[in-house]
Parts: C-alpha cells; sequence; structure tokens
C-alpha cells in the first residue's frame, strides 16, 4: 500500500457512519431501494419510456430505409435492443437501437452479402463483443483518440446525409459517398415536387418543433420533435401527395432469417470486426455522454420544489460491451439490425426524467407491440419523411463542439484525415488512416523541442518549448554550455515531459551555475516560478495545502528525530525530555513546523519578506467561528497577508454596549483596528454547519451556571431570539428551508451579527459613506459547499434571507463565473428559492472573499 494513503482520515469516516440498525436516519444520502425489488416502474420511468418509444419508432424506420434493409428489421433491434441490453446492460438509462454509426458500413454489406448473410455478420460481431467485455477490454477502446472517434462518426455522418437526400428529392441513392455527391447536380434538375414538399416540411419541423416559443410552445414542446415531425408529414402526404412512396411492412411471415456466410474468409473476419469495433465505440462513447447528462441532472438544483434527481451509479462499461453483445447476437438470429446505445435516444431518456432501466426496457415492449399491432398506422408514413429525419441524424452527428475541441487541442489533422479517409475509403480504412497521422504527429511534437536564449534586465532566458527527452539533451548541453558560469538565468519549460537524461542534465548545469554564484530560477509557460523542492515531487504534503494529507508526515520516525536534534542544536534552549517528545500534541507540533521550514517556507518567504517591510494591508476583515474544521486558508483559498481575520466560539459579534458591561472588547477592537487603520474594503462574517455554540444556545437551560462560555454565549440570544419571532422570515439556502433547527440558528445567526456589526460606530460610519460593504456567508462543512447572503439582507435593505449556493470557478487565466458590478451570474440567480416569489433580481453579495489565514484557536490574526 503506498504510504500516501491517509489510513487514518479513512477509518475515521467509516468508524463515524452510524450502523444500519441503529435507526439513525442519514440525511445527505438517497434512500436504499427496496430489497429483492431491482426493477420497479415508477411514474417518471413509465413517461421516459413512451417519450423514448415515440422517438424510437420512427428513427428506426428510417435507418432501415438508409440502409436498404428490411423495413421490420429496424423494430426487431429496437425492441432487442431496448428489452435485452436494458435488462442486461451496465448503462441503466442508455437505450439501445439500430446504429446510425453503422448505417454505411451495414449498407454495403448489404449489397455485397446480400440481407441474410449480413444478420450472419451481426452474430458473429455480437459474440466478439461479448469476448471482448468478458476480458474487460471496455476501457481500453476508450482509449483511442478522441479526435479519431468524432471524426469517424462525422465521416459515417455525412455519408448518411447525402444519401439519404437522394431519398428526399424523390430519388434513390448510389452505392458510394463519390457516386451520391456527383450524381447530385443531375438529380437536382430532375425534381418531382412531392418528396421534396414532404422532405422539406420534415426537416423544418425537426429544426423549428424546439424553438417554439412562448407558453403554448412550451406545452407543444413536451411532444419529441421526431414524433411531431414525422407525424404532421404524414398528415400533409395523406392530403397533398396521396400518391407519394410510403412505408411497406411485408408480413411476417416472409421475415428473412440468417444463413451461414459465403464468401471470402478474409472479407468476412474484416466486416466482422468493422461492425464489432464501431457498435462498441458508438456504445460506448454513448454510455459516457450518458453518465455525464445523468450526474448534470443530480447536481442541478429541482425545480418547482421537486425532489431532487437521484444520483445514477456510474456505468460499468464492460457490462455494458457483453450486454451490446448479446443484443447483437439475438438481433442477427432474428433478422435484425446492428444495435449499439444511440445518443439521441439515450439524451431523451435522461431529460424526460428516466431514473432506471425499467424505462429502457418498457421502450423495447412498446416498439415491440406497435410492430405487432400498428402495421397498418407504420404504413401511411412517407418514405422521404424518414429520410429527411435520418438525414437530420447525420448532419448532427458532424458536431461544431467536436471541430472546436479538436482544434483546440491541436487534433484538427487528424481529424480532418480520419473524415477523409471514412468518407473516401470506408470505416475501417479511415478510422487506421487517423490512427496513422496520429502516431506520425505524436511522434513529430516528441522529437521537436526549441530552445532559445535571450537576455532580459541582465539575466538571461532559456525558453524551452516541447518535450525534453533524450533526443533533445545534445542541444539543450550546447545551449546551456554556452551561458557564461555563475550567470543569472530564467529557464522557462513550456511541455509537459521530461526524461531521466534530460532532467539529470539540467540539475547538472544549475548545481554547478550555482557553485558559481549563479541564480537559477525555473518557470512554467505563464511564468509562474516552479519553487517546489526535488524531494517534495514525490511527497504527499504539497507545500501550499499542508492539510491535504496531513498525516503522512508519520510515516518517518526518522524524519522527525532529525528534525528534532536539528532544532535543539541550534538553540539555547535545554532539550527536550523524553516523556515530553513522546506527547502527542508536541509530536504533531513539530511536525507541522518541520514540515512548513521543509515546504513552504521556501516559497513564501520571499512574499513574507515583502510583507514584513510593507506591513499589512488586507482588503476584508473575516469574522469566523474557531471551530477546528473550518480551516478558512483552504475554503478561501488564502494566503499571507490577504485577509485580517477574527476567529472566536459561535463567530459572534458583541453589541457595542454589551462589550462595555461584560469588559471584553476583544472583537471590537479587532473591528475598529480593521476599519479605522487598515481600511479594510469589506467585512464577511462567515458561520458554518453543526456550530457546538449554536447546538448550546439551542439547548442552554435557563438555570444553568453562569461559565465563562455561558456568559460569551449570551451574546449569541438575539440570534435565538430572532429565530423564534414572527416578525423575521425564516433563510433559506440554495433554493430550501434548512435541514433542522440547529441549522436554521447557523443561517439566522450570521444575519443577526451582521446587525450587530452595523451597530459598531467606526462601521456605521464607513457604511454611510459608501466605503464599506458587509456580506454573510454559511460553509457546510459535510457538503465543503459555501453559501453566500445575497444582497438585499446582507445590506440591512431587503426582507429576504436567502443563502445562494457558489458554483465551481472556472480554471485559473479564464474569465471569472461572475463580476459583481455586472449584477448576478448564473449560478447565485439559478439557486435561489421558487417559493420566494421574488419581486426583484437578487444581486451577488460583493466581490467574493479572496482569503482567511488564521490560525485555529486565535481570538485574533493581526
Amino acid at each position: 500500500m503506498s504510504a500516501c494513503v491517509p489510513t487514518r482520515d479513512d477509518h475515521t469516516s467509516r468508524s463515524s457512519r452510524p450502523p444500519r440498525a441503529s435507526g439513525i436516519k442519514r440525511t445527505h444520502s438517497p434512500p436504499p431501494p427496496p430489497r429483492g425489488r431491482r426493477f420497479r416502474v415508477s411514474g417518471n420511468n413509465l413517461s421516459a419510456s413512451i417519450t423514448v418509444f415515440l422517438i424510437a419508432v420512427p428513427m428506426s424506420l428510417g435507418l432501415a430505409v438508409a440502409m436498404d434493409a428490411p423495413l421490420e428489421a429496424g423494430l426487431v433491434s429496437a425492441a432487442i435492443g431496448g428489452i435485452v441490453a436494458g435488462l442486461l446492460g451496465g448503462a441503466p438509462l442508455q437505450v439501445s437501437g439500430p446504429s446510425a454509426g453503422l448505417t454505411v458500413v451495414t449498407a454495403e454489406l448489404i449489397q455485397i452479402y446480400g440481407w441474410r448473410t449480413t444478420c450472419a455478420i451481426t452474430i458473429g460481431a455480437g459474440l466478439l463483443q461479448i469476448l471482448l467485455g468478458s476480458l474487460r477490454a471496455a476501457r481500453s477502446a476508450l482509449a483511442v483518440s478522441p479526435a479519431i472517434v468524432h471524426g469517424t462518426l462525422a465521416g459515417i455522418g455525412v455519408a448518411i446525409a447525402l444519401a439519404q437526400l437522394h431519398i428526399v428529392l424523390g430519388s434513390t441513392p448510389q452505392s458510394s459517398v463519390l457516386d451520391n455527391a456527383l450524381s447530385l447536380p443531375a438529380q437536382l434538375t430532375q425534381l418531382s415536387p412531392a418528396a421534396p414538399l414532404i422532405g422539406g416540411l420534415t426537416v423544418a419541423l425537426l429544426v423549428l418543433w424546439p424553438r417554439l416559443p412562448g407558453r403554448i410552445g412550451l406545452m407543444v414542446r413536451r411532444i419529441p420533435a421526431a414524433l411531431a415531425a414525422v407525424a404532421i408529414a404524414t398528415a400533409v402526404a395523406a392530403v397533398a401527395t396521396p400518391g407519394i412512396a410510403r412505408v411497406d411492412l411485408p408480413s411476417w411471415s416472409s421475415h428473412a432469417l440468417p444463413e451461414l456466410p459465403q464468401g471470402s474468409a478474409a472479407a468476412l473476419a474484416t466486416a466482422v470486426l468493422t461492425v464489432m469495433l464501431v457498435a462498441s465505440l458508438e456504445s460506448l462513447l454513448s454510455a459516457v455522454a450518458v453518465d455525464k447528462l445523468a450526474a448534470d441532472r443530480a447536481a442541478a438544483p429541482p425545480k418547482d420544489g421537486t425532489t431532487p434527481a437521484t444520483p445514477v451509479k456510474r456505468s460499468d462499461l464492460d457490462r455494458e460491451l457483453r450486454a451490446q453483445g448479446v443484443a447483437n447476437a439475438l438481433a442477427g438470429m432474428f433478422g435484425g439490425l446492428p444495435v449499439s446505445g444511440g445518443a439521441v435516444r439515450s439524451s431523451a431518456n435522461v431529460r424526460a426524467g428516466a431514473t432506471g432501466r425499467s424505462a429502457t426496457v418498457l421502450h423495447g415492449l412498446w416498439v415491440l407491440l406497435a410492430a405487432m399491432l400498428l402495421v397498418a398506422a407504420l404504413e401511411w408514413i412517407p418514405l422521404a419523411a424518414l429520410a429527411a429525419l435520418v438525414m437530420v441524424v447525420g448532419i448532427q452527428m458532424v458536431s461544431f463542439a467536436h471541430i472546436r475541441n479538436v482544434h483546440k487541442h491541436r487534433e484538427f489533422p487528424v481529424y480532418g484525415a480520419t473524415i477523409t479517409g471514412v468518407i473516401l475509403a470506408g470505416v475501417l480504412k479511415g478510422v487506421a488512416i487517423g490512427i496513422a497521422v496520429a502516431v506520425v504527429i505524436a511522434l513529430h511534437r516528441l522529437a521537436r523541442t526549441r530552445i532559445t536564449v535571450s537576455k532580459r534586465e541582465g539575466r538571461y532566458v532559456v525558453t524551452v518549448r516541447g518535450q525534453l527527452t533524450f533526443l533533445a539533451v545534445p542541444r539543450l548541453s550546447r545551449t546551456l554550455g554556452r551561458l557564461p558560469q555563475g550567470a543569472d538565468a530564467v529557464v522557462e519549460l513550456d511541455g509537459f515531459f521530461m526524461d531521466h537524461a534530460a532532467y539529470e542534465t539540467i540539475q547538472e548545469w544549475r548545481t554547478s551555475q550555482i557553485a558559481l554564484g549563479g541564480r537559477i530560477v525555473f518557470t512554467g509557460r505563464s511564468g509562474g516560478r516552479i519553487g517546489e523542492p526535488a524531494s517534495a515531487a514525490h511527497s504527499c504534503c504539497r507545500p501550499w495545502t499542508p492539510w491535504r494529507n496531513h498525516h503522512c508526515h508519520d510515516r518517518s520516525e526518522h524524519t522527525i528525530e532529525s528534525a528534532a536534534s536539528t532544532a535543539t542544536a541550534s538553540t539555547a534552549a535545554p532539550a527536550p525530555t523524553a516523556a515530553s517528545a513522546d506527547r502527542r500534541g508536541a509530536h504533531w507540533l513539530l511536525r507541522g513546523l518541520s514540515s512548513f521550514q521543509r515546504t513552504t517556507a521556501p516559497l513564501v518567504r520571499e512574499e513574507l519578506a515583502r510583507l514584513a517591510a510593507e506591513g499589512q494591508r488586507p482588503s476584508q476583515l473575516f469574522i469566523t467561528c474557531a471551530d477546528s474544521r473550518l480551516v478558512t486558508s483552504m475554503i478561501t483559498s488564502s494566503g499571507p497577508g490577504d485577509l485580517f481575520t477574527v476567529r472566536n466560539v459561535g463567530n459572534l459579534v458583541p453589541l457595542p454596549e454589551e462589550e462595555g458591561e461584560s469588559s471584553d472588547d476583544s472583537v471590537a477592537a479587532a473591528i475598529e483596528y480593521a476599519v479605522d487603520v487598515l481600511k479594510v474594503e469589506s467585512i464577511t462574517i462567515c458561520g458554518h454547519s453543526g456550530c457546538g455554540a449554536m447546538q448550546a444556545l439551542m439547548g442552554g437551560a435557563p438555570d444553568a451556571p453562569r461559565t465563562p462560555l455561558w456568559r460569551w454565549l449570551r451574546h449569541g440570544l438575539p440570534s435565538l431570539d430572532r429565530m423564534k419571532s414572527r416578525h423575521h422570515t425564516w433563510a433559506r439556502i440554495s433554493g430550501r428551508l434548512p435541514a433542522d433547527a440547529v441549522e436554521q440558528l447557523c443561517l439566522t445567526n450570521v444575519v443577526q451579527q451582521l446587525d450587530h456589526l452595523r451597530a459598531h460606530d467606526s462601521v456605521a460610519r464607513r457604511l454611510a459613506a459608501g466605503t464599506l460593504q458587509l456580506h454573510g456567508m454559511y460553509f457546510h462543512v459535510g457538503e465543503a459547499q459555501a453559501y453566500l447572503l445575497t444582497e438585499g439582507e446582507s445590506s440591512g435593505t431587503g426582507p429576504d434571507e436567502v443563502f445562494a449556493r457558489v458554483a465551481p470557478g472556472p480554471e485559473p487565466g479564464t474569465e471569472p463565473s461572475w463580476d459583481p458590478s455586472r449584477g448576478p451570474g448564473p449560478e447565485l440567480t439559478a439557486e435561489l428559492a421558487p417559493e420566494l416569489a421574488l419581486e426583484r433580481t437578487p444581486q451577488p453579495c460583493g466581490p467574493p472573499v479572496r482569503a482567511a489565514h488564521a490560525v485555529p484557536g486565535t481570538a485574533v490574526d493581526a
């Protein structure tokens, strides 16, 4: 086991859980499913199954038309994919059916081998999927570059769109993509109005239906766009063009079943491999996308006071691959099209509110019933409408978001080569071309390293662009050797890989330069210093986050003993006794100080020296609780000199007159010093969940002995009275009421202490002058989530007490999620409680808290 594993924390988290039989309710976890009822049908799953069924029927028929396969084969695959893959699959919310990605491949196989042999090839692909799933190869399939995968799907989408465009125009598609493209001008000169009219109407409805405005549009949009487009186009065709070509479902008695394949063994093996590869990649990528959609839905706040979505377990990709193999084997055996997980059907399933596999299975049952009972109705559908539907699906497979993403990662040549190869040479050859181009580009990037030297402000700047491997060591050594001995230099490394040979070269040069009096600094591309010592690079304890896995100091007693001996030898104080050295607190303190001096002090020494010379100039005063679980430097990403911090039991701010009576002026003195001397621009009061001070106030008896702790807690009695008063609304947190009375008091206490803060003369003067802002904050310890009090209450001008959830911010170097000068951002506005029916748009609580660096246990960190 790695020494970096925080075993103490893990053990504590497990042991702190109440046993199942204890009767203690777990407030932040979904209720366990009833035993013995794995397959449950809820109202959400039933409605979602109907929605997906209404999308799957026209799409299955349209894909069968696009492949020139028997139309009933699409319904067979939809039913088997829904029932079999739904019951056995590892992605409960994924909906399987006829594969859009295999449209071109299947159409080519039918032309070469015929329908019955194609069914046998589908069986072989399914058996191969079962084998790969049993060997746990699903994750390995995702190792293919995303540019190759998206390029393959985009090439297939182009081929689908060109072929179906001919059917929309009233003609028959050609055998290849190039033939379809070359024959298109001639087809445009021989148009018959019926098919283009119905196809154009279908495309227009598919595009405009999700964008219908107004309340009527909101109600109408609940009908799937695919169903609405095909139904309206069918009705229009029945009236305007009765002679148009329509769906022709033959009798099930004439349904063709597979036969033993005939042909070259190598060609048949290639066909099986191609079907397996495309179907597997499409299914696995769809499963990953469904996981993301389900996670986003579970993380989103509930609407209209509904119950939050239950988190869905992450997909088991190996199990999903095996289930897809079983579905394909059965589909081929019963004369169906190849099956794969579909992004269109699966995303519709998630958005319709499905919570389990019952929605997928029910959708398959509805398709089966429709294939047996609704044949007469399905035969009214025009082929042009189905072709238009599949054409739009093909166009959507060319995603501009994917193109932007691969371009951002400099993978567009791979994407372009793959899509070109798929269009011109076929799927399997196109994938091979994409892989070859990706390998060539990777080798080129690995071998291409640029090393330049310049001089800025009296120092040499060595810039290294690319990866530092042994191939670049001769050039690197020559360049570094040309610099004057003992000169100051900055080495800017712009790459993500350095092998051992390059590392040794740089280290030897750095050591010799420092020995001759030079000063060497390593920076990244953005100019930030790379100052972490080599010994710390392989350590769990990171210099700027000493709280993370801080028990890793316990791994080496030798380190502690050597640190203790060094500390003793360097001071005049007597050596500690053996008994004192064994004390737990002394060990922790010494280890923490030793770790700070080893890892963090070298990084902050220059900054602290600057602060020592210039003095502190914090921009904010941060008043929070002394609870040891509230690590303010962690939750606010703080550093030295950022904030002036006050910590006490219960984050209380006594009223000025009460301060005089109790002769306890510590908090008032800190406020006066921060406001009048340091000229801070804002003050934040931060409460937290599970506050012991608030629990003591809730359970305090009137006749309790007046200890020093109770005399301090009496400053929180106004918060208790405010919570019980009918003249104040209860605080809300992220669109909901507090979980219990203690949480309500924790929130109310923040609001009440802001009122106490306004009673201080120094604060009142600055507020009147408009040079000071007050903010309220609440931190939920168990969820590691911060909430900010909306500005109406924190400024004392509004009746609402709403704590809005702070969403994760952008990556460094990107635009902030919201700017206080422009009003609220989407993260804050979306989290406000809908039941409050606010007439105004809540504003954020001023500038975000930058930092709060304090030592727990001290009253004031000046």
